[in-house]
């Protein structure tokens, strides 16, 4: 099994941590950006979350 295997499955089990790291480091790049690109950044961690485990688990 390769590394990008294992870390898909790793993904796919902790699909709610994996969504919350993912927000977390959206919510720091944004403030490191002065808040200069938060439509972008807000989008790009919507779709990595929806390629992780069973999708975006946020309410």
């Amino acid at each position: 099994m390769s590394f990008l295997d294992k870390a898909k499955e790793f993904a796919d089990k902790h699909d709610k941590q994996v969504d919350q790291v993912l927000e977390k480091v959206g919510d720091e790049v944004d403030k490191r950006t002065g808040h200069k690109y938060s439509g972008h950044i807000d989008k790009g961690v919507d779709e990595a979350q929806k390629r992780t485990g069973d999708g975006d688990t946020r309410a």
